[in-house]
């Protein structure tokens, strides 16, 4: 044992040191390579991006083919070489993988990249980063499955195993979906959303009674924060089968609402006046919609609606509390007795009648 172990570190050694000798100096040129290249262009550059994402992955696969080569050009008779040779062709798509996953992550960046938020302009920019992400992910989730695939084929008993799989495909493609349905329901459904744009990332929606904007939208799932920055996560299916709210689909102008009970005497007209006041004293209000009604009625009060508009969601909160704040303590101050209040009718007893005084003395008692 020892002797075979002895023969065969003795036959490995100049063609071992000669392989390591070429792969460490092709590291060292791609490293002097990669920082004459980032010493000379600008990091702000698409090349840049695409170079600067993908470096490592790159060093290793330059490594990893000048091996391959090296152990193609070795003796075939020398002990262990083939299946040294599998493991290094199984590294070397393990790093392809990786390269192209880190490139193909680096063309979602460049598009972002060349489509800032501009001024005026943060719909399209919003628009076209929603759609890379989703597209980037699948295309990501589809370079490592068949970089597996092509690793998994590297082994003799794989390739073996390839008839009989392909005999039983079918029962096998029945099982393998109902048990991907999930998975695979929420990667279509993520084809369809980048493809129609129901949302995109930063918008304001409403989401299962949550008030929340898109922060992150993955290949299954999205990530919604919600106004007290909890965080919503929510499968992309989710919004293909059910209803939602997108307070900026087109526009961030909300209107917003402010509801006031009062009692019949209360005038309008002053309320009128001093809600328009506190708009125009607002840094909020954006000057479109400025409108007063009595909306409902009952037995005991009117109800006013004061309806007014800001230029996104969480400005029109502010407004509605400001204004109702505002509508509150002028009602306190200059028309208290016009609050809401409860009306009954007292009724007196007949003090003419003695046994009916009699009667409720009793009952008193």
């Amino acid at each position: 044992m020892l002797e075979s172990l002895e023969s065969a570190l003795q036959a490995w050694f100049l063609p071992g040191l000669t392989a390591l000798a070429a792969v460490a100096a092709t590291y060292v040129i791609y490293r002097l390579a990669l920082w004459l290249t980032r010493h000379v262009t600008d990091s702000r550059t698409v090349p840049r991006l695409f170079l600067d994402a993908a470096a490592r992955a790159l060093g290793v696969v330059s490594c990893l083919l000048v091996l391959n080569g090296m152990l193609n050009a070795v003796p075939d008779d020398l002990p262990l070489l083939a299946l040294i040779q599998q493991i290094a062709t199984l590294l070397l798509i393990l790093a392809l993988t990786w390269a192209a996953v880190r490139l193909t992550s680096a063309i979602g960046e460049a598009i972002v990249h060349l489509n800032p938020v501009l001024e005026g302009q943060w719909k399209r920019a919003r628009k076209v980063e929603t759609q890379t992400r989703f597209l980037v992910r699948c295309l990501n989730v589809l370079i490592v499955i068949v970089g597996l695939g092509a690793a998994l084929m590297t082994f003799e008993s794989v390739r073996q195993l390839g008839a009989s799989l392909l005999a039983s495909a079918g029962v096998g493609g029945i099982i393998l979906g109902f048990a991907a349905r999930p998975v695979l329901s929420n990667l279509l459904a993520g084809m369809q959303i980048a493809l129609t744009q129901p949302f995109r990332i930063d918008d304001v929606l409403h989401v299962q009674g949550e008030w929340c904007w898109v922060e992150e939208v993955t290949a299954t799932y999205v990530v919604l924060r919600v106004w007290d920055l909890r965080r919503l996560i929510v499968p992309l299916q989710w919004f293909i089968e059910n209803p939602f709210q997108n307070w900026s689909r087109n526009t961030a102008e909300l209107l917003g609402t402010v509801f006031l009970w009062v009692d019949y005497t209360m005038p309008v007209a002053p309320l009128r006046e001093e809600f328009g006041r506190l708009l125009r004293d607002s840094r909020q209000w954006d000057g479109q919609v400025e409108t007063v009604q009595v909306t409902d009625a009952s037995d005991q009060a009117i109800q006013i609606r004061f309806l007014m508009s800001a230029p996104d969601s969480s400005q029109s909160w502010d407004l509605r509390c400001a204004v109702r704040e505002g509508l509150v303590t002028y009602i306190q101050q200059h028309y208290p007795e016009q609050l809401p209040r409860v009306r009954a009718r007292l009724l007196e007893a007949n003090r003419e009648d003695p046994d009916r005084d009699g009667g409720a003395g009793a009952e008193s008692d």
